[in-house]
């Protein structure tokens, strides 16, 4: 476990949470498991720096789920979002979200993919960052992906990326979307270093569409030449990704603001078939309930208030970060009491060693199905068939064990029942409301 030591600084901390689109579990070289043509050498020095937690999980097998479940702090499912296609079309715009539990001292800007609400009411915009309690925004307000070097979403549709709640044209979008989104970062930390902040920086790398600098593809196609063209693309984009993070600690460090910056990295979901992603030893990819759909790299550092350089093996999940960032502030707002999510500061620093009894997850979708884990086993069911496995003895989940442990297997799925039933219909299936 990573050992506490007092802050000397008064300040609150800056909070930086980073995101990552569709990354694998084994597209990043601090997994042991990595492919050689894998190299982050920045997101390993932010793992090594800080406290990497072996088994974290986002709540959601696909992009907007896992982004609404982070801003609420608790089951996205509470308000009616299991798909991305929900999630996308946004819920109350009148609830109460991530930036607005903070201080009032605290700036905040989104930046990159949002996935939580469209604008199709333009200019109103009653879904955008900016009127859901962020002071400044740069991101699209598109589906689940955007052209890295054009205005338009994967399908064409329009998706315009917005500097606050005005639209951007011509020559005002230039450039590799990534790096933008890293530069529009460290210009935010710039502007806002003298006081406390808060940046969701969430990049749409490396989903979809396969897009970078040609240059960088060649690179990785002449050295690798066993790669197919879209895993060499996807290796470009994750150098732009990784360059992207060093930037944005290397301008922490430089304004030495690194000690009090509590800091997560995570991705949305698991690595993408589509993409030639990795996800190393688990089994399956995005869109699953199985481990490789929804286990995510995850590091924290705060040098401030915890040591790094240690792994923490203890479940943790998305939606843990928002009741983290609570806990680290000493806020106790009365919303809180709906949280699922908890604080794993207890955890890194040695003072808890248990976490969630049960987490669950739920697609509403037969043939994908849903997941219940509790302690070292999970029911992962579908229309079709109900499995149990053991994932301290089997991450991969390659021996269904649910004919040998009926009794296991009643029980967890009483628990997910029991779940199942307090959480709302999924929004695409209320009744449409004239307009």
């Amino acid at each position: 476990m990573a050992l506490a030591f007092a802050s000397t600084n008064a300040r609150n901390p800056n909070i930086v949470v980073i995101m990552t689109d569709d990354q694998g579990y084994a597209d990043i070289s601090y997994n042991p498991r990595h492919a050689k043509e894998v190299s982050t050498p920045h997101m390993d020095r932010l793992a090594k720096e800080g406290v990497f937690f072996s088994q974290a999980y986002t709540s959601g097998v696909v992009c907007s789920p896992t982004r609404a479940g982070l801003m609420l702090g608790r089951y996205q499912q509470r308000v009616g979002i299991y798909t991305a296609g929900e999630g996308g079309n946004g819920f109350d715009p009148n609830m109460k979200i991530f930036p607005s539990y903070l201080p009032e001292e605290y700036s905040s800007m989104a930046i990159g993919k949002w996935h939580l609400g469209l604008d199709a009411d333009f200019p109103e915009l009653k879904w955008h960052a900016v009127n859901r309690g962020f002071d400044e925004a740069f991101k699209f307000m598109g589906r689940g992906a955007h052209d890295y070097f054009e205005q338009k979403g994967i399908k064409g549709d329009y998706a315009p990326i917005y500097r606050n709640k005005e639209r951007l044209e011509g020559d005002e979008y230039e450039g590799y979307l990534t790096t933008r989104l890293s530069e529009e970062a460290v210009a935010f930390i710039d502007r806002e270093k003298d006081n406390p902040f808060f940046l969701y920086l969430a990049y749409n790398a490396v989903h979809t569409p396969a897009q970078a600098p040609q240059e960088d593809i060649d690179f990785y196609k002449n050295k690798f030449p066993h790669l197919s063209e879209t895993r060499a693309t996807l290796m470009a984009m994750l150098k732009h990704l990784d360059d992207g993070v060093g930037m944005v600690v290397d301008k922490l460090k430089q304004e030495k603001l690194w000690d009090n910056t509590l800091l997560f990295f995570l991705t949305d979901n698991g690595g993408a078939a589509a993409m030639d992603a990795d996800n190393g030893h688990l089994r399956d990819f995005k869109q699953s309930v199985y481990e490789g759909g929804i286990r995510t790299p995850w590091m924290i550092s705060w040098p401030d208030r915890f040591k790094g350089g240690s792994v923490v093996d203890i479940p943790i999940i998305s939606f843990d970060i928002l009741p983290t960032v609570m806990d680290a502030l000493g806020e106790s707002p009365p919303e809180a009491k709906g949280f699922d999510g908890k604080s794993i500061l207890p955890l890194i620093e040695g003072k808890s060693k248990v976490h969630h009894d049960v987490l669950y997850w739920d697609t509403a979708d037969p043939k994908k199905g849903w997941a219940v884990r509790k302690g070292d086993w999970k029911l992962k069911g579908n229309a079709k068939a109900i499995e149990l496995y053991d994932l301290k003895k089997d991450p991969s989940e390659a021996t269904d064990l649910a004919k040998r442990h009926p009794e296991k297997v009643k029980s967890l799925h009483a628990l997910y029942t029991a779940w199942r039933a307090e959480m709302p219909v999924p929004n695409s299936e209320l009744p449409k409301v004239k307009k």
